[in-house]
């Protein structure tokens, strides 16, 4: 059987979407592209989107909502040193794209010694093939989707007595984009997302508790079979039952073991964030200027990974056209490199990292992590947590913010327990941990062996912009660690 090579068959897909319906061509392309160069500039690029988004939601047996939405546009970048022009339009039309550029053309900085060479032929971007360019949300009907929602409703409640109430919910996805640069270069993707969550309510002498669960990823909604579901449900009344039994936690400084997978939100906010190429170009992280020197214990290594496959957080290319790559940013407790875009990456005289994120056509690319994670050391579960003489056992987080210029960082432990002596002894509520990310880093002491990515839940807020990401880790000892508690 012959195939087309991937990029060019994502392409032809992009083209007849957003280009051919509305009679945009290569030449069109190349007139926008040659107004911006009009004025000096160092880059410039195109980028074309469109977006279906079909959601659903059902409370007590209850279709609650059904939603469904068509976006597209294009945005018109051009980059003079450090400055940034930009303009976009939500009307795909040869006039409206023409008009954009020459919005850009305007605003742009004059004066800049550096000319962008136009390419003479388009060529078509590397890339590769990490999930299917399938449009999830035709891969079930609307009976389909309520009926699998309400399967994981009746499940739920089938669970345990106490539980009172459920809600579910089904997300899809459907994102299509392509980058023009001004180099010539020529990328596209075809981005699938599906997202399935889960929220139970239980009741037990009056007092009530919260439980979460879902998942997701790139790929259609025949994913969620029966299987999946029962794990999203148990995981969700797991953690409400638990939380019913728990008691205030003790506050002060402590030895606390993270659990695996999601947990690793922790490491995305505390260490990812502070070495996006950004805030180190300006100075304003904690991190910047320290490459080549120990900023964690030995034993851990981070990375930033777009290039898994079917993962939340994967890209086949970034939103500047650029492969996504799989980004050594911690070795051995030595900090090796920064997460960049092309502006970030010209600036700083290093190479790209294929982290040039933006939320749709009518925001600014940005360095943006994709999958962050710390890779697995030789500790099992039952070792780690056997080894806490007085701590917390914290194996779900809810929400955690960081201030990157400090690296101090805050977050909610939505399910965690007591331990002493190596038993764990109770659930607890309320446990907040407070800690600075490079110093909670120094004190990693034991590295589980059982790396876990998370379910497929994660949305990362930067600037106003919100992304899809991943994260994870294995079961993690740190020690003296700040908890804010309730006893």
């Amino acid at each position: 059987m012959i195939t087309r090579e991937p990029t060019i068959e994502r392409l032809a897909i992009a083209q007849s979407l957003m280009l051919e319906p509305f009679g945009i061509h290569e030449s069109t392309l190349q007139r926008a592209l040659s107004t911006i160069r009009e004025h000096r500039v160092d880059d410039a690029d195109l980028y074309f989107q469109t977006t279906r988004h079909e959601g659903w939601s059902l409370e007590e047996g209850i279709v609650k909502s059904g939603s469904f939405s068509i976006d597209q546009g294009v945005g018109v970048r051009a980059v003079a040193g450090e400055k940034t022009a930009f303009a976009y339009s939500d009307d795909l039309s040869e006039a409206s794209l023409l008009d954009a550029a020459r919005t850009v053309r305007t605003i742009a900085a004059a004066g800049q010694d550096k000319r962008i060479k136009l390419a003479r032929a388009p060529r078509v971007a590397p890339s590769r093939t990490l999930y299917v360019a399938t449009d999830p949300i035709g891969t079930l009907d609307s009976t389909q989707k309520v009926a699998l929602l309400e399967r994981a409703e009746k499940l739920a409640r089938s669970k345990d007595p106490r539980i009172v109430q459920v809600m579910a919910g089904l997300a899809a996805e459907y994102d299509v984009v392509l980058v023009a640069r001004a180099d010539g270069t020529r990328a596209a993707d075809v981005r699938p997302l599906v997202r399935m969550s889960i929220t139970v309510i239980a009741e037990q002498d009056g007092r009530r508790e919260v439980g979460n669960g879902g998942g997701g990823g790139r790929f259609g909604l025949g994913y969620f079979q029966d299987s999946v579901i029962e794990g999203y449900v148990q995981q969700a009344v797991n953690a409400a039952l638990t939380n019913l039994e728990s008691r205030p936690v003790p506050a002060g400084q402590m030895t606390v073991v993270l659990g695996p997978g999601w947990p690793g939100v922790l490491l995305h906010e505390a260490v990812g964030h502070g070495l996006e190429g950004d805030f180190n170009r300006k100075g304003s992280s904690t991190f910047a200027g320290r490459i080549g020197q120990r900023v964690a214990a030995k034993g851990v290594t981070v990375l930033d990974d777009g290039t898994l496959p079917d993962r939340r957080g994967s890209l086949n290319i970034d939103d500047e056209g650029a492969a996504s790559q799989r980004n050594v940013l911690i070795e051995d407790g030595i900090l090796r490199g920064y997460i960049q875009d092309s502006l970030n990456a010209r600036l700083m005289g290093v190479k790209a990292t294929g982290n040039g994120r933006r939320e749709s056509y009518a925001h600014l690319p940005m360095p943006r992590m994709t999958n962050t994670y710390m890779l697995a050391g030789d500790k099992t579960r039952d070792e780690i947590v056997g080894s806490i003489k007085r701590g917390l056992y914290a194996t779900n987080f809810g929400g955690g913010q960081v201030d990157i210029t400090s690296g101090k960082f805050v977050f909610s432990a939505s399910e965690a327990f007591w331990v002493e002596n190596g038993k764990v002894l109770y659930p607890v509520k309320g446990a907040t941990i407070i800690g600075n990310g490079p110093e909670a880093m120094t004190r990693v002491s034991m590295i589980g062996n059982d790396l876990q990515l998370d379910s497929g839940v994660g949305v990362c807020g930067k600037e106003g912009q919100s992304v899809p990401v991943g994260v994870g880790q294995p079961t993690l000892r740190l020690d003296g660690l700040t908890v804010g508690g309730t006893a």
